[in-house]
């Protein structure tokens, strides 16, 4: 059983609506979580979330955000603070890849709109959410924290995915300069997921390509899961960098069993 690492904090997680997202905000509800702001682009997915993490004990409250507008992103945060007194922790999780927005992905080819979706979802936003939550967290006197959700790709290049690969490859060295920055008041991680069991409601899907087992322990400041992992065992991933006594910045690589 694990350890009730989040017991009593409040938490922002973005990409909420359903899969990983969805898992990590029912996880942490479950381990004691006071509240959570549920955030997707989805007010029904989100509202559905919500509920199942009330389900699980905590307050929690759903959030409408599109990720490319930066006002937005600010309200989310603000939002957040206004309804539940503070902000613990900041969850960047959210994410899309290349070939749910176009079949034209190879590096030569890439349409120049996709790569700048992608970039802003995946890179931008993790920066602007944690410039915004920063000040939030610097008055937690609960271990605050952040943990941002990188991947394999941004570790080894992979065919069709020029945007997907780059931008998670720049949230593993967000994470360390975040973690530099903000020491000693808030402690930042990432972990780097191989591709999960998705389900077939999921947009995004993975270039055609057969991916090598996830480097564990190759990488500083990340935690690696293995290619196959179900979103509730990523969801059991991120407390444990949550808790207060993890240092900034370090990850512990594990191989799923």
């Amino acid at each position: 059983m694990l350890p009730l690492m989040v017991e009593g904090k409040i938490g922002l997680i973005t990409g909420a609506g359903q899969g990983i997202g969805r898992a990590i905000a029912v996880e942490m509800a479950r381990q004691g979580a006071a509240a959570i702001a549920v955030v997707d682009r989805s007010a029904e997915t989100a509202a559905q979330t919500a509920g199942l993490a009330r389900e699980a004990g905590a307050d929690a409250e759903a959030i409408v955000c599109d990720l490319r507008d930066r006002d937005q992103i600010e309200a989310m945060v603000d939002g957040t603070v206004a309804r539940f007194g503070g902000l613990d922790v900041l969850v960047n999780n959210a994410g899309i890849i290349e070939t749910s927005l176009t079949d034209q992905c190879a590096v030569d080819t890439l349409p120049e709109e996709v790569w700048d979706a992608v970039y802003e979802v995946n890179l931008r936003a993790v920066w602007l959410a944690t410039k915004f939550a920063a000040p939030h967290l610097r008055r937690s006197t609960r271990g605050p924290n952040i943990v941002n959700a990188a991947s394999v790709s941004g570790l080894t290049a992979f065919p069709l995915g020029p945007i997907y690969c780059t931008s998670k490859a720049g949230v593993v060295q967000l994470t360390k300069v975040t973690a530099v920055d903000l020491a000693p008041a808030v402690r930042c991680n990432s972990i780097v997921w191989a591709p999960p069991k998705r389900s077939r409601s999921s947009r995004a899907s993975w270039p055609p390509t057969t991916r090598p087992s996830s480097p564990a322990g190759s990488i500083p400041s990340t935690e690696a899961l293995s290619r196959g992992s179900a979103p509730a065992d990523w969801a059991r991933s991120p407390p444990r960098p949550l808790s207060a006594g993890r240092g900034a910045g370090v990850g512990l690589p594990r191989r799923r069993r």
